[in-house]
């Protein structure tokens, strides 16, 4: 049994019972003795939802939605009460008092589309196969990417989280190539590069079963990394996926101080599909969710980038490698339109702006 008594919340239109253990909702948490429940990720969930209600209403087959790693269970349970479809959850986790209280909110939510195990989940993914798959480890999702390319159906997300953005982001760059067999980059785009280096990472792995990637939706805040990705079958589509899985030099990333150095393998196609975004975007209006206001302006950045290359630059930086003072971003933005160039705004940072002109031309912009 659990220690201490569970605090009943409300997340969307879903009221459960949770272990707060957590004071503050930003940042990451920590492991304790009760169920896992952060409710910084409050917003990520949300996101979950809606990318999976976007593909429930794409389907034409009874959808199977896994939660692999579920801890408090409050993403299962949020995706059986609140998707409407053709659809059932299972919700997962190998400790016994999260399964606990996963059939506590599953009988307080008078639900009749779950079913709960106590399993392994790199077991449980080799016994049956799922058309939505949410790995949300402590850490790393990669040792369970071989068994969810194998289990996911043609055309199904897999969905997972990284927050070892220390390794990912350069600050622990052995590690990252243990566990991702890349090398990172720290500096003003280490949390892309990082997000890069995991898709790159789950995109070989599919490629291993002549199946290709397809991001949906992927961002990185400070202290995670979240991919939605759809899996396609064929050796055409693995083929075109592992064109866009390379190692560059670290002089080709902007503001990179490193002229030698080699950065990944990594994915360098894009990391959001424009038409999904859009669509994600309309269904918030349909959901009741506490995150509304804040997901509008995400998703319109996740938009507006879809199209751009990879990388980007930083006001801060370029500011101070030119010894300038900074011009606003809009200033940036509309000086680089108005020469006919391609400029976004990027959602790994307020201050980062990507563009596909060249050096001398952000720098005359700049000055």
């Amino acid at each position: 049994m659990t220690n201490g008594t569970a605090d009943l919340i409300k997340e969307g239109t879903t009221e459960l019972f949770v272990y707060k253990n957590k004071a503050s909702v930003k940042g990451p948490s920590i492991r304790e003795n009760v169920p896992f429940y952060n409710p910084a990720m409050e917003l990520n969930r949300d996101v979950s939802v809606l990318v999976n209600q976007w593909f429930l209403n794409m389907s034409t087959t009874h959808v199977h939605i896994l939660d692999g790693l579920a801890a408090s269970g409050i993403r299962g349970i949020r995706l059986a009460h609140e998707l409407s479809g053709d659809f059932e959850v299972t919700i997962n986790d190998w400790n016994d008092q999260s399964v606990a209280l996963i059939q506590q909110n599953i009988q307080k939510n008078q639900l009749e589309n779950v079913s709960v195990y106590e399993r392994d989940l790199g077991s449980l993914l080799l016994e049956r196969r799922y058309h939505s798959i949410d790995i949300d480890p402590f850490g790393s999702p990669v040792y369970f990417f071989d068994a969810a390319v194998k289990s996911v159906y043609n055309k199904g997300i897999i969905a997972c989280t990284a927050t070892d953005t220390a390794a990912l982001c350069g600050v622990f760059p052995q590690v990252c190539f243990r566990r991702y067999a890349a090398w990172p980059l720290h500096g003003p785009s280490m949390h892309e590069i990082g997000l890069r280096i995991l898709l790159g990472c789950l995109c070989r792995e599919a490629a291993k079963y002549e199946r290709g990637i397809e991001p949906v939706l992927c961002y990185t805040t400070d202290h995670y990394v979240r991919l939605y990705v759809q899996i396609h079958n064929g050796k055409s589509t693995a083929n075109a996926s592992m064109a866009q899985y390379s190692i560059i030099p670290a002089k080709d990333v902007p503001l990179s101080q490193d002229s030698t150095a080699l950065v990944g393998p990594l994915w360098l196609g894009n990391i959001q599909k424009k038409t999904a975004i859009q669509e994600i975007r309309t269904l918030a209006s349909t959901k009741m969710l506490n995150t509304k206001h804040l997901l509008w302006k995400f998703l319109d950045l996740l938009e507006e980038e879809a199209d751009a290359p990879p990388f980007f630059y930083t006001i801060n930086d370029l500011s101070s490698l030119l010894k300038v003072s900074p011009p606003t971003m809009e200033h940036i933005i509309g000086q680089l339109k108005s020469k006919g160039f391609l400029v976004t705004r990027t959602h790994c940072t307020p201050t980062g702006f990507k563009t596909n002109a060249p050096l001398d031309i952000v720098t005359e912009v700049f000055k």
